[in-house]
């Protein structure tokens, strides 16, 4: 088997065992990035010092002695997670040739751990969107069929990854940006609870919801990324101090798993509904206790996330003026007029769709019939969590209506953002979340299973994916 095709872990101990070297492997590596590159359109640029950093790792492995485990492994990052002296743009002619000064703390982390930066992923414009096609670069096309699309908005990430131009990414997850490309291409995506990562570095979008989230090929390899960027970080007044313990002991025995009617609507297809509830019953089979639950907020989920997402972008991107750093339009006639031209030129359609939106909201007269509310539906829909969590210990439920978005068929904004429904309301409740394989539709693609659980205890969303892989998950990309 090519060195691209195995598991972060299998890689780690070849590395150590000196069966392969930190050069060698990316090499292959770059090379089949490289191969896939004008099809998927995965990278929007490549790390030019990646070979140094891989004859580093092999350095400090042939020194031998307590060697981090992802030293010498091959690691993508999306677009919009800062790395010194790396481009990073957010796929948005705003930031096209920005080059940040300092790096995001989970890429630190990485890099201080041996990981090599293959380079920076494609992504919708800022990350809003469903599909990777509302940046500059074009969109990200499935591996598993280039009509469809990668997913969004870290589709570049799950396509790396899936496609070997990667052994692990980095990923951004708002309203469901990891779990949902992951599903689409057959990868496995975390998004850990809301604080359990430092988003220092990560470019905002809607700040009480961004998380930095990973990618990888099974649930050991990602639980094995997570636990290099789970740590404390005095530079995010939202990271949670602790670092939270992992223990991947995979038992499903006694497992209390709750199904949501109202995220098995009408519009998630039958082909969906049946891979995740036959994962369920694989599940069962092994021990885990399944019972039917209610979460009667999850309807209106999707209208609380977009107003509270979108008051947030328009805030956050509100920086962005042509006068700082960013794109600036030419031939201005005052001030005023080259704030107007280079936001109006800078951002693309659905980006200003949602700071339009966001700025609506929070606009006197409105705040209060729809901010406020949307605020209250929050809390709200935070409680129905708790309640549930009493007497469960995880959520299962599908991560997308469909398996896959045809790339080029137009939808209207509010039938896109409708299909969020499955993984909005636990980005809302702050809640860690995982995206396993689960089977494969007609059209070919993959179908995931999602698994929610409370908040803080990403340890038992990780042990309870492991257990379905242990139980005969389907991992055949």
């Amino acid at each position: 088997m090519k060195l691209y095709k195995k598991s972060a872990y299998e890689l780690s101990e070849m590395l150590r065992s000196k069966q392969c070297s930190a050069v060698e492997l990316l090499s292959e590596v770059m090379c089949r990035a490289k191969e896939v590159q004008p099809e998927l359109n995965a990278y929007i640029s490549f790390n030019e010092n990646a070979f140094k950093s891989a004859e580093k790792a092999d350095i400090l492995i042939a020194r031998g002695g307590d060697i981090p485990p992802l030293c010498g492994i091959p690691v993508a990052v999306k677009d919009n997670i800062s790395t010194k002296g790396l481009r990073t743009t957010c796929a948005s002619r705003m930031l096209e040739n920005y080059i940040p000064p300092y790096s995001a703390t989970a890429v630190e982390l990485l890099e201080a751990a041996g990981a090599v930066i293959v380079g920076k992923t494609n992504m919708d414009e800022f990350a809003m969107g469903s599909a990777s096609d509302t940046g500059i670069f074009g969109a990200v096309k499935n591996p598993a069929d280039a009509f469809y699309s990668a997913g969004g908005s870290s589709g570049g990430s799950a396509a790396v990854v899936a496609s070997g131009g990667a052994v692990l990414a980095l990923g951004s997850d708002t309203g469901g940006s990891v779990r949902q490309p992951a599903s689409f291409c057959g990868a496995v995506g975390f998004c850990p609870s809301y604080g359990a990562v430092s988003r220092y570095g990560l470019i905002a979008f809607a700040s009480s919801l961004d998380r930095i989230g990973v990618i990888g090929r099974n649930v050991r390899d990602t639980e094995l990324l997570h636990n290099i960027i789970n740590a404390a970080d005095n530079k995010d007044v939202t990271k949670n101090p602790k670092k939270f313990p992992r223990s991947l002991n995979g038992s499903l025995s006694g497992l209390r798993i709750g199904i949501p009617k109202e995220l098995f609507c009408e519009s998630i297809s039958e082909e969906v509904k049946t891979a995740v509830m036959n994962a369920v019953k694989l599940m069962e089979s092994s021990g885990a206790v399944v019972k039917e639950i209610r979460l009667p907020s999850a309807s209106a989920a999707v209208k609380s996330y977009y107003i509270i997402s979108s008051a947030e972008a328009s805030s956050n991107l509100a920086r962005y003026d042509g006068v700082h750093y960013g794109y600036r339009a030419e031939n201005c006639s005052s001030p005023a007029d080259m704030f107007r031209k280079s936001r109006t030129e800078g951002f693309g359609d659905e980006v200003k769709r949602r700071i339009m939106l966001g700025t609506f909201v929070l606009s006197e007269g409105c705040f209060d019939m729809y901010y406020k509310r949307a605020a209250a539906l929050r809390q709200k829909l935070c409680s129905e969590f708790d309640e549930i969590f009493r007497e469960c210990d995880i959520i299962a439920a599908p991560v997308y209506p469909e398996a896959g978005i045809p790339l080029g068929v137009q939808k209207k904004p509010a039938e896109i953002y409708a299909a969020d429904i499955c993984t909005v309301p636990s980005s809302l409740a702050g809640l860690p979340a995982i995206s396993v394989p689960c089977g494969r539709a007609l059209n070919g693609l993959p179908i995931g299973l999602q698994l929610i659980g409370r908040r803080y205890n990403d340890e038992t969303v990780f042990s309870a994916a492991y257990g379905y892989e242990l139980a005969g998950g389907v991992y055949d990309g």
